[in-house]
């Protein structure tokens, strides 16, 4: 019960959990676009944060729960394609638990055989022959729709068979791209200006690459595993040509730890980076009968390796200033090779974590790549320590420009108030030709620092006012890589408001500030520029601070001057279809008006009998009110079921008591809605 006058006292258990829910959401994004943002330790504490709140208080169960969520939905840019059957994700077996994981995933299936594989840390494709002629690769997208990434991997992906011999009818391979080390390092050799900045990410950026015929002439080639078939059985893989990663079959925990801890042991001398093992049941029947959780099977499990970690020295600390002005410590240390690269400098983060970890400049430390991605300094190193060591100096004033720093927050962080600082501007250069605003791809981040240092860049604006002959006046550009650089720079015209909003680089202002500016109804920058922080403070979940940020960055006079630029160059500052909010009809109120909907199955247009596409269809049905959900929970109004429905959601929607609705009854409130 409500009484006027006293707001209701916030749950803070339901608050971590929507907190938890939309990080989950948000850094998953990241980690399929190839730009993760904290290690698998870090993320994986956080599922399980999510994992004990839900089972403990099941009722705060999010509508989109990342906890039943597969991959990353496809982002639009290419054909998505609906796979066969669902391409799921694998329970974890954390590196702690390693020994009570494998005992209870062994005991429910006794005295079954197992297959056990070394987990290989790339990019996940399904691979799709029709009698026998590759007809399409795609990725894994969020388990149910992938992207079309065929053209990609004719020239990107070295062995993969282009045909499957003595095969009829419908064949389909499941396997995992990955970059090979030896290919990462030759190709960050050749290439000193914009290297690769590990294997995983390469990976999934290769596939991605817009010219692929030219990533295969730079070197930037894959090499596919398979692991999984349907047409061909698993065995007869390598006979058709398959690389297939090295598999143990084995009987019991004991055996299955002992094949683990072997493949642990030797995870430096492969030529690819792994993070795990698999454990699978090795019948393939047996697997089928098993069945499968929301996003999950039940015959399958894969067991994290703890992180690689090396010693070596720490040479100094270095403070680097990002483009919202943060300065941060980087550790220098001495070269060490570690989780399949050689890292030179690796993250402390703040200064709380510099004094938390007791780590001293001449000191031997521990460095880790946490899930094989980013390099940090985790301690110091066991032993006797050298003499002389040091405490870091922190400073006081930015090392760029000198501006005294401001110190915020419990882990005191450190940031230079002044937004003319020289390396704030160029970070902000490197930001804006990054792939999450102007996707400059063939821009590096050296070379924007050389034309930076020249002068010939001091805005965005000054990208598009570069030609070829500019380029060619520096040596080590050649015309090739002149003409790919001004390509690229020129196809970024068209990134729109939103894309531009985060290139810009405004303090405490990233991704989802300006896509909640979009949702709005701003429709270009310039209407962004115009309102006052007032203004902007009421948009949804941008409040003073951000709304006061971006009113001090537009308006200054450098910025307005910058705008024109870019719009004198035809740069798009224009809100895009994508990113524009769904007008919710007017007329026709229906049983969709306010309900969050899943869907599931096959959907056809009742009229023409075309198959309708389910991005365009949950469109509609937010134009009908209804808010769309990927996995079905307490919150779920409707289940809506098109054709060739699978039982995982009808069953969960029945065990919830969640209404089960056909297609054609949500056809005819379309109707009514007045928008189909």
């Amino acid at each position: 019960m409500s009484v006027p006058g006293v707001s209701p006292v916030p749950d803070p258990e339901q608050s971590r959990v929507e907190a938890l829910a939309a990080d989950l959401r948000r850094l998953r994004e990241r980690y399929y676009a190839g730009e993760p943002e904290v290690d698998d330790v870090t993320y994986d504490g956080r599922e399980d944060e999510l994992r004990a709140l839900l089972a403990a208080r099941p009722e705060l169960t999010p509508a989109d729960n990342p906890l039943e969520q597969v991959g990353a939905a496809p982002r639009g840019g290419r054909r998505a394609i609906r796979h066969a059957r669902p391409m799921l994700s694998l329970a974890k077996v954390s590196p702690d638990a390693r020994a009570e994981g494998v005992r209870e995933f062994v005991e429910r299936f006794p005295g079954q055989p197992l297959r056990v594989t070394p987990k290989l840390d790339g990019v996940s494709l399904s691979v799709v022959y029709e009698d026998g002629a590759l007809a399409y690769v795609a990725t894994r997208g969020d388990g149910t729709t992938g992207e079309d990434v065929t053209h990609a991997t004719r020239h990107v992906v070295t062995n993969l068979p282009r045909t499957l011999d003595g095969v009829s009818g419908r064949a389909e391979v499941r396997g995992e791209a990955v970059m090979l080390g030896s290919v990462f390092a030759a190709y960050n050799a050749g290439h000193p200006d914009k290297p690769l900045a590990n294997p995983r990410n390469a990976c999934a950026g290769t596939l991605l690459q817009k010219d692929p015929e030219a990533a295969a002439a730079e070197g930037r080639v894959l090499h596919f595993f398979a692991f999984d078939a349907d047409g061909p059985p698993v065995s007869a893989l390598p006979a058709h040509g398959f690389a297939v990663p090295e598999v143990a079959k084995v009987t019991g925990a004991d055996a299955v730890l002992a094949v683990i801890a072997r493949i642990e042991a030797g995870r430096t001398a492969n030529d690819f980076d792994i993070d795990g093992a698999v454990v699978r049941l090795d019948d393939e029947r047996a697997y089928a009968a098993a069945g499968s959780r929301s996003n999950t099977p039940r015959g399958a499990v894969a067991v994290k390796l703890a992180a690689e970690e090396r010693e070596t020295l720490l040479r100094d600390v270095a403070w680097e200033v990002g483009p919202g002005g943060k300065v941060v410590p980087r550790a220098v240390l001495e070269p060490v090779f570690v989780g399949g690269t050689t890292v030179s400098s690796a993250t402390l983060a703040n200064q709380e974590v510099l004094r938390s970890r007791g780590v001293k400049v001449g000191m031997r430390v521990l460095v880790r790549r946490a899930g094989d991605v980013i390099p940090f300094v985790s301690g110091p190193a066991p032993g006797p320590q050298p003499d002389g060591m040091r405490d870091a100096e922190i400073p006081a004033n930015c090392p760029s420009c000198g501006t005294a720093l401001d110190e915020r927050g419990n882990s005191r962080e450190l940031l230079c108030p002044n937004l003319d600082c020289p390396a704030q501007t160029l970070r902000r250069l490197q930001w804006w030709a990054g792939r999450a605003a102007a996707d400059m791809e063939a821009v590096g981040a050296t070379w924007i620092a050389r034309l930076y240092a020249d002068g010939k860049l001091a805005s965005p604006a000054d990208f598009y006012a570069l030609g070829v002959d500019d380029l060619l006046a520096y040596d080590g550009m050649g015309e090739v890589s002149a003409k790919r650089f001004v390509d690229s720079v020129e196809r970024s015209k068209a990134l729109g408001m939103r894309r531009a909003l985060i290139g810009f680089g405004i303090r405490h202002a990233r991704e989802g500030v300006a896509k909640r500016l979009a949702l709005a109804g701003y429709e270009r920058v310039e209407d962004v520029a115009a309102a006052g922080a007032e203004e902007l403070a009421t948009v949804k979940d941008i409040g003073a601070v951000v709304a006061a940020s971006i009113e001090e960055y537009f308006g200054r006079d450098d910025v307005t001057a910058m705008l024109e630029q870019l719009r004198g160059h035809g740069v798009s500052l224009d809100v895009r279809d994508e990113d524009r909010p769904v007008d919710v009809a007017e007329a026709g109120e229906t049983p969709l008006m306010g309900a969050t909907v899943v869907v599931t199955g096959a959907l056809v247009h009742p009229d023409t009998a075309e198959k309708v596409t389910r991005p365009a269809f949950i469109r509609l049905l937010e134009r009908a009110g209804a808010t769309s959900a990927t996995s079905v929970s307490a919150a779920t109004s409707l289940l809506i079921t098109g054709d060739d429905v699978g039982a995982q959601k009808t069953a969960k929607a029945a065990k919830l008591e969640v209404p089960v609705v056909d297609q054609a009854a949500v056809w005819q409130w379309l109707r009514e809605a007045g928008v189909a």
